[in-house]
């Protein structure tokens, strides 16, 4: 009797799918398990047997200074400090529920000082009414080793620097912390950069950012600005863009026409995550952030990066890196309505080739960009952020640029796999009570740029990439 192969392979088609199907399910609650993704969320910090609490001195700051290298607790309650909180001491650090209400604009509300191991858990930390508007730091750790911040609450610093600032700390962590309202006006002067030569109004600050500092960890924050978002009202009222200060002879790279107009279009500043260090920060990872309403979601000028798993809501610009950074990993990422790109490599003022020792100058190692990979993320809703109306549509998702100056090296060596770039305007929304189609609010889905200086050896496979309104790309995109 003959049998029916067609049965019989469907069957075992359909057994060897069922088998794979499990074994991917496997394999991603393992990897959630892992992570910490889908466990219950972290709980405040409760009070260890033989903590110190600051209940029991006149002061938190007494507390610490009464108990040199150990955690000290702070009970539920209100806490006024005039002072910055200092710790000094290797594995000293604070823990609790606590509410520490810095009530001085001059000062960070904690500051972290040449101490390893220390870690702060679980407080809030912020600035009364009429109060917030600082040019100082939330958290200021300088010239750590290795300190653990978690699940802290920093709100309402609105500050030109940053709600948690690292400077110099290697083997930093960063872990689900909330930033929320971070921004603050400011004049962000250029005068003194020959590249430039001006200064303007703008919108400033950075959530959290890492300068200078090694085998960092950025992981499970949220970064969320509600108050100064990119409007035309906000714009007009606080004459965001204008020059406020201008030298004599034109900066070298900067624009005539906006030279002219004494206007910088670019007046949404400040980014939500910071790494920058072109020559001294490596072996960064930024895994699993929120990001929302930012000019920058994630800003890398580092080496060995990986941005994986981070959703980026709302900024004019999702990720860039650049002025040198090499090696680094964009990794399933959800871009979510950004308007000038959402991932962006290029080469920047401080990219250069190696250099010998001249004229009294050291020798300098090479600071190019490259050697990297983007891979499986989703971009949506392009264009279709707050300041679209500053930026137009003729931009583009995914971009790849030169270098400013004539000798910068050129961006090379980038795998591009496995991406979407998705067209929201396709899917018919209601106006005036109708399904509507809308045109692509982007030019290109991926623009090269092109001539001296350009890219080169960028590689193209299996991505899902729907035309802006001339198209794919504005080059031939090989594998």
């Amino acid at each position: 009797m003959m049998k029916d192969t067609r049965a019989m392979s469907a069957r075992i088609g359909s057994k060897t799918m069922l088998a794979v199907a499990k074994l991917l399910s496997i394999l991603i609650a393992l990897t959630l398990a892992v992570r910490g993704i889908g466990a219950a969320p972290a709980q405040r910090p409760e009070r260890t047997a033989h903590a110190p609490s600051a209940g029991d001195y006149p002061s938190i700051q007494a507390a610490i200074d009464a108990n040199p290298g150990r955690m000290v607790y702070v009970p539920p309650g209100d806490y006024e400090i005039a002072e910055k909180i200092r710790l000094t001491r290797d594995r000293s650090g604070l823990c609790g529920p606590g509410w520490i209400i810095q009530t001085n604009p001059d000062a960070p509300i904690i500051e972290v000082v040449r101490a390893a191991n220390v870690e702060i858990r679980g407080l809030t930390l912020t600035r009364p009414e009429g109060r917030r508007e600082t040019r100082a730091e939330g958290v200021q750790a300088v010239g750590c080793r290795e300190p653990v911040l978690e699940n802290l609450r920093v709100l309402e610093n609105h500050s030109s620097r940053s709600a948690i600032g690292l400077h110099g700390c290697d083997g930093a962590q960063v872990r689900n912390c909330l930033v929320r309202n971070y921004h603050r006006i400011d004049v962000d002067d250029r005068t003194k950069i020959p590249y430039y030569g001006y200064a303007f109004n703008c919108i400033a600050g950075f959530g959290i950012e890492a300068e200078h500092g090694s085998r960092v960890l950025i992981q499970g924050n949220r970064v969320i600005e509600e108050r100064l978002r990119a409007t035309r009202e906000l714009k007009e009222k606080l004459r965001l863009g204008q020059f406020v200060k201008k030298n004599p002879i034109k900066g070298t790279l900067m624009n005539q026409k906006f030279w002219d107009g004494e206007y910088a279009q670019n007046w949404h500043q400040g980014s939500a995550i910071l790494v920058d260090g072109p020559q001294d920060a490596e072996a960064i990872q930024i895994l699993g952030n929120y990001v929302e309403n930012a000019g920058q979601g994630v800003d890398i000028h580092a080496d060995r990066v990986t941005i994986a798993e981070n959703v980026v809501n709302n900024a004019h610009i999702g990720m860039k890196a650049m002025h040198g950074s090499r090696h680094v990993l964009i990794l399933g990422n959800q871009f979510i309505k950004n308007d000038l790109w959402s991932i962006g490599l290029m080469p920047g003022t401080a990219s250069h080739a190696a250099r010998p020792a001249r004229a009294g100058q050291p020798a300098l190692a090479d600071n190019g960009d490259g050697g990297s990979i983007i891979a499986n993320n989703i971009i949506s809703a392009f264009g279709y952020g707050d300041s679209h109306w500053v930026w137009g549509s003729d931009n583009a998702p995914i971009k790849f640029d030169r270098g400013p100056l004539p000798d910068t090296p050129p961006l090379g060596e980038v795998i591009v796999q496995g991406n979407v770039v998705y067209d929201t305007g396709r899917d018919q929304s209601i106006v005036d009570g109708k399904p509507k189609t809308e045109p692509p609010r982007y030019r290109y889905a991926v623009l090269v740029a092109t001539g001296p200086g350009g890219p080169k050896g960028l590689h193209f496979s299996n991505n899902l990439l729907h035309p802006g309104t001339e198209g794919v790309s504005n080059v031939e995109l090989k594998p």
